[in-house]
């Protein structure tokens, strides 16, 4: 059989990520490919560098995008500033806390768990009480915005409890950055990690990532080497430092890097508070659509995250029947449950260029009429 170019089918991704991409964007990674030490692009990692701070809201000189998806954030941040036999207090309130408990044991280190329901915030005060039986914790690690339940927990509330207990903090915002406030400098958070594919709305591939100077100086005081090398932070600064001289670590993704640029410029032209009040008010006329139909929300309303909606499925309606016929007759992707949520919600997401009005009436009208029809029955 004769193979020819893929062509993928036009989809509105509504689902826990990827989000939609604009044209804008996606043209911008179709641009040519230049060498990743050519002077050109060494100016232009600089510029990246400074829309990444923008987005952040940080000064950090220790922000750059690693090269793979926001799990390749999250396990850099992790190797980088834990040692085997540190003590780290990890929130696991959904699937990405149990993901940090999973790379901290791989590193060796002593895992304090401080434990949720899926589907509801970190509670402050548990953590403050785990910190306090623990005065020999190093790390406080907890994912600010839950992409398996669409719970949001308190980043600068946890983060000074990090800081009031001399404990780094590393916080998850994958899906928070760009569609809720996230202020690494005023929280005084000390790591963060994202992905491009959620609010930011840029293909997967890419995972912003900033360190405070109390984190790099953690690295710099390191016993034991960073058991990956490619991850090693103290590494990938020479390369993604300041200036024209940089000392090659690896072949950057040049072309998704053109992309990531472009959608920081399409997000600052649109204003980060204007950008976070457009994911609360669409989230809200969401909501009310889903009322509407007889459908509820997973998460309390003051713990939701405008961007993830975890919807609980009726009783006796076929989860998967229901997903594949939105894909199939509707070009509708939403997202299944996780873990203990499997068969028991879908996951909306109204991230970044999918957070638009015009969506999610498609959206709605879709499950309207498969509603009306009896076809999720």
């Amino acid at each position: 059989m004769k193979q020819q170019s893929f062509q993928p089918p036009e989809r509105l991704l509504m689902g826990p990520g990827p989000s939609d991409v604009s044209r804008r964007v996606r043209e911008a990674a179709a641009r040519p490919t230049i060498g990743h030490l050519d002077p050109a692009f060494i100016a232009f990692m600089d510029e990246l560098k400074g829309l990444l701070q923008w987005v952040f809201r940080t000064e950090n000189a220790l922000t750059l995008p690693v090269s793979g998806p926001g799990t390749a954030g999250m396990e850099a941040c992790f190797a980088n500033l834990l040692e085997p036999g540190d003590k780290i207090v990890v929130c696991r309130n959904g699937a990405f806390g149990q993901r940090m408990l999973e790379m901290s044991e791989r590193i060796g280190a002593e895992v304090v768990t401080v434990d949720q329901e899926w589907g509801r915030a970190v509670d402050v005060a548990q953590v403050e009480a785990a910190l306090k039986a623990n005065p020999d914790a190093r790390v406080l690690a907890f994912v600010q915005a839950e992409t398996s339940t669409g719970a949001r927990s308190d980043g600068q509330a946890l983060a000074a409890l990090a800081r009031e207990h001399d404990c780094l903090s590393i916080m998850d915002c994958v899906t928070a950055l760009g569609g809720i406030p996230v202020e690494v400098d005023a929280w005084g958070v000390d790591a963060a990690y994202a992905g491009t594919q959620k609010c930011l709305s840029c293909p997967p591939g890419l995972s912003p990532v900033t360190l405070s100077e109390r984190a790099a100086e953690r690295i710099r005081d390191r016993q034991v080497p960073v058991q990956s090398w490619f991850m090693d932070f103290s590494l990938v600064m020479n390369y993604w430092g300041s200036g024209g001289q940089r000392a090659y670590h690896h072949t950057a993704p040049v072309n998704a890097l053109y992309s990531l640029h472009e959608s920081l410029l399409v997000l600052k032209e649109e204003g980060l508070s204007a950008s976070w009040e457009r994911h609360r008010r669409i989230h809200e006329k969401l909501v009310a659509g889903l009322e509407a139909l007889g459908l509820s929300l997973l998460v309390p309303a003051d713990e939701r995250l405008p961007q993830l909606n975890a919807v609980r499925i009726p009783e006796g309606v076929d989860d998967g029947a229901v997903r594949g016929k939105l894909l199939e007759d509707h070009g509708i992707e939403i997202g299944a449950g996780l873990g203990p949520l499997a068969g028991k919600v879908w996951r909306i997401g109204l991230m970044g260029e999918t957070c638009r009005e015009d969506k999610i009436e498609r959206l709605l009208t879709a499950l309207g009429a498969m509603k009306q029809s009896d076809s999720w029955e």
